[in-house]
């Protein structure tokens, strides 16, 4: 079972990306006869050329997080693992691979800023200030309860922190090697990944590791907190980028041993349904909420912020877009199916949590290789806790990115990225009730971060009928899916929190929003948006 799954999956992936991957990048006529923004706009801070190896780390760390692995499991659990599997699959390829790949090329397309300019240009300055205006406010709530999490797994592990900090110094010196002293990528990488990898190993008992970096959670949020306001506005060849390629190769080890486990674990029972009954009378919906919850397993608005904000002002040459913007979001997909793999074994969420069933069902995996489990374990929750880093100091970066473009880059970086930081640590330190501000409103996130998607569809589909003077069906059909369920979502949402008036209030605001885009769209797809010469955004 687990190898029939695990082997079509792969194939399917792979048959998409030669050819529906081919058929993007026709439509979007890549070419590397045209110079990117890396070397168009080079300023040796957030513009600079990148190895695609290099990138591919970068962006598939930065996009994955915990989402493909958390998502996943949380849905497997609720509504069993086939129509979980399936949206895996289906969404990864034709939903999310079309709305990362397509806002990674639109971006390069618009000088390497984000979707915003393209809303700008195509759609109008209002759907612009809206945009940017909604995913800033998203990219500081991602800040405040990832450096909540990352501090939390921090203080609870000395040998997490160790390997943590040991990430940040060596990513350093990584950058320093390569892009100043021209050593090789295949050598640094070669030296450096078998460092950080048994870093863990050193650590679990060493006691001066032990005792050295047994600090309480606030002092790891402070220490945290200054981390990702250098790593905001330092080059980011310096310590973004290489921390991200350094820790993608925590989860490509672990796509490896899920991979094994999947294969050969013939000998795994699967304790979970393939289908469970819904229950509408305690809001259990197949729909819209499976595709909610699942996020970055097939489709996140997340990975159209990353794509169109720290990576697209990095690639070296356009067709690496297929490589990077699809690739990526297939090899997602296969991390969401070993995802559904481990909680198959389980027979549903285990004590601790999607996160807790992931690592012991990676350390099931690897005893089949001869691996103990408790280590293969550790090695599953530690990619985790990597993951959860990298997501916070590139949403830091992009809050940067969002908060300069709202104001037509007329705020330095330094300026930019205090005033999201300090965002975020009011939502964490500010409570209401004894609760932090975060907790009261991160329930709606999950819609919040769809309609992000859903708009990043329309921002790429109104841009391919109007200056590529394509068809954009590709595009729109994924768009109309994503905001319909994303406003079932959150009509259920405000059902359920009708008491609750932050909630239910700010559900409300995300309707309006969405509501005006879309209006302001029909109106540019209607010939009554705005021209290029109003915008002034180069295409």
């Amino acid at each position: 079972m687990y190898a029939g799954l695990f082997i079509g999956a792969v194939v399917f992936f792979a048959l998409c990306y030669v050819f529906y991957g081919r058929f993007q990048a026709r439509v979007y006529g890549l070419s590397d006869d045209n110079k990117p923004p890396s070397e168009l706009f080079f300023d040796g801070v957030d513009y600079v050329p990148a190895h695609p190896a290099v990138l591919l780390g970068h962006h598939f760390a930065s996009i994955a997080g915990a989402g493909p692995i958390v998502g996943p499991i949380a849905a497997a659990n609720l509504f069993g693992w086939l129509p979980t599997y399936l949206w895996c699959l289906i969404g990864s390829a034709f939903l999310g691979g079309v709305h990362d790949m397509g806002a990674l090329v639109s971006s390069m397309r618009h000088k390497g800023l984000s979707v915003g300019e393209v809303v700008d240009k195509w759609i109008g300055r209002k759907g612009k200030r809206l945009f940017l205006t909604f995913t800033w406010l998203a990219l500081v709530l991602v800040v405040a309860v990832f450096l909540e999490l990352s501090a939390s797994t921090f203080a609870a592990d000395p040998a997490v922190a160790f390997s943590g900090t040991l990430y940040i110094f060596m990513a350093m010196l990584f950058g320093v090697l390569i892009y100043k002293r021209g050593v090789s990528l295949s050598v640094v990488t070669v030296v450096m990944v078998p460092v950080v990898i048994g870093a863990v190993f050193f650590a679990s008992g060493n006691e001066w590791v032990q005792t050295t970096f047994a600090l309480s959670k606030n002092t790891w949020r402070l220490i945290l907190t200054v981390y990702i306001f250098f790593a905001s506005v330092l080059p980011v060849w310096l310590l973004l980028q290489p921390r991200d390629y350094l820790a993608s190769y925590m989860l490509y080890f672990s796509v490896l041993l899920g991979a094994i486990g999947m294969i050969f674990g013939s000998k795994f029972e699967v304790n979970l349904p393939a289908f469970k009954g819904v229950n509408p009378a305690e809001g259990v919906y197949l729909w819209p909420m499976l595709f909610v919850i699942v996020a970055c397993g097939a489709i996140s608005g997340f990975h159209s912020l990353v794509g169109s904000g720290t990576t697209s002002k990095q690639l070296r040459r356009e067709t690496d877009a297929k490589l990077v913007g699809y690739g990526s979001m297939l090899l997602e997909g296969v991390v969401a199916v070993i995802a559904i793999g481990t909680v198959m074994m389980a027979g549903g969420i285990l004590k601790g949590g999607p996160t807790v069933t992931y690592g012991k069902g990676l350390g099931q995996f690897a005893s089949l290789i001869g691996i103990n489990p408790k280590v293969g374990t550790s090695l599953g929750l530690l990619a985790l806790n990597s993951f959860l880093l990298t997501s916070l100091d590139t949403a830091t970066r992009l809050a940067r990115y969002q908060f300069q473009e709202f104001f037509d880059m007329k705020v330095n970086r330094y300026v930019a990225t205090a005033v999201g930081v300090v965002f975020a640590l009011a939502l964490l330190y500010y409570k209401t009730g004894g609760v932090p501000a975060w907790k009261l409103i991160w329930p709606v996130f999950g819609a919040s971060n769809q309609l992000v998607a859903a708009l990043a569809l329309l921002a790429l589909a109104v841009w391919v009928k109007l200056g590529l003077k394509k068809n954009n069906a590709f595009a729109m059909y994924p768009f109309f899916f994503m905001i319909a369920t994303t406003m079932a979502a959150l009509l259920f949402l405000i059902k359920a929190n009708i008491k609750n008036p932050l909630l239910s209030g700010i559900s409300i605001l995300l309707i309006i929003l969405a509501v005006m885009l879309v209006k302001e769209a029909k109106d540019a797809l209607s010939g009554h948006g705005p021209s290029a010469n109003e915008s002034g955004a180069a295409e």
